[in-house]
């Protein structure tokens, strides 16, 4: 008797221990559980813990409550621009029924990535490449409504959706890169225009400031010497101007031109008619020179008279020594003179 009451009590345990752990299910924190009770849906979801369920009767179904991470694959379409282009994105999104993502769909993953897919050819066809370049932003938030009403009632929402690359033709790539490149160009052209307008209004006030002084465009003429020597790489020909020569002459002891002074007010200046081109030599200035030093001791009687005529007679040599010069020299050096019009003028 007591053999058999050991028996049934280890068989009873046995038993105890089989269904026990038939019964024994553990959800996870991130899990929550859903019971079907003969293919019912049980009214409670079972929580994160040790919970038990009725071996043989009901079914427990883990669900997944973390955000998961789905690429859409890459599609193809044609923008309301008429340009083909391939696009992939990628989507986050959650449960937050179990219930429903269990009971409402047969695979919530499977028609968040069909929905997904769709919503995006939907979006390719309705934007333009511009926007799907530059204003993806609005492009991303018209993509997560459109995938997030239907899968409300699937128990699923979407949490973000991203555009992740657009795939342009090679034709495409090339046409923008030198649109691109036109606009570049059409941009440094009116920094150019801008800049040779403002250089030009500077140029116009530094020659109105330099036609009050005809100093300084001699001064700005010597700058300008000096910074195309200092390349050192080319011949410069400098025209030597006359008026060095007229200071040379002027500084020469008892040389250059005398001022006459009449003898009476009413005494007019002795000049003779003007030399021919082929008296204009060496041997005419020398005979200025001599002129002048006979000036130096004139006779007692004759010393005003003489002297007047001695002047007269070498400022009219030394008048077309001048001219001469400027005709041998070369047509440059016309501008450099500035007193060659006003030369015959002073000679009275």
């Amino acid at each position: 008797m007591v053999e058999e009451l050991v028996t049934a009590g280890v068989a009873l345990a046995s038993v105890g221990a089989v269904y026990g752990m038939a019964a024994a299910r553990v959800v996870k924190q991130y899990e929550r559980g859903v019971v079907l009770r003969l293919g019912k849906l049980r009214s409670g979801v079972r929580g994160p813990g040790f919970t038990m369920i009725v071996p043989f009767v009901d079914r427990l179904q883990k669900v997944n409550m973390q955000i998961v991470t789905m690429p859409v694959p890459g599609q193809d379409g044609i923008t309301r621009d008429n340009v083909t282009v391939r696009v992939d994105a990628v989507i986050y999104f959650k449960v937050v029924s179990a219930a429903d993502a269990v009971i409402k769909v047969e695979d919530y993953r499977f028609a968040v990535s069909q929905m997904a897919q769709t919503s995006l050819r939907s979006i390719i066809g309705k934007s333009e490449l511009d926007d799907l370049l530059s204003n993806r932003e609005k492009l991303n938030q018209g993509l997560e409504l459109m995938i997030d009403s239907p899968a409300v009632e699937w128990g699923v929402s979407i949490d973000r959706v991203e555009i992740k690359d657009v795939s342009l033709p090679e034709t495409m790539k090339r046409s923008m890169a030198r649109q691109a490149e036109a606009d570049r160009e059409r941009r440094a052209r009116v920094i150019n225009a801008d800049a040779e307008l403002q250089a030009s209004k500077k140029l116009a006030e530094a020659a109105g400031v330099m036609s009050e002084q005809p100093a300084a465009l001699q001064l700005r003429l010597l700058q300008t010497v000096v910074a195309v020597a200092a390349e050192k790489n080319s011949t410069l020909v400098l025209p030597f101007p006359v008026e060095l020569l007229r200071f040379l002459e002027r500084a020469q002891p008892g040389h250059g031109p005398q001022p006459a002074h009449p003898a009476h007010p009413g005494t007019a200046h002795a000049q003779s008619p003007p030399a021919p081109q082929s008296q204009q030599s060496p041997q005419a200035l020398s005979e200025s020179q001599r002129a002048l030093d006979g000036a130096a001791d004139p006779a007692p009687d004759q010393a005003p008279h003489r002297a007047l005529e001695l002047a007269a007679q070498a400022q009219q040599l030394l008048t077309q020594w001048q001219q001469s010069m400027q005709e041998q020299l070369p047509a440059a050096e016309a501008p450099l003179d500035p007193d060659s019009r006003g030369s015959n003028s002073r000679q009275d």
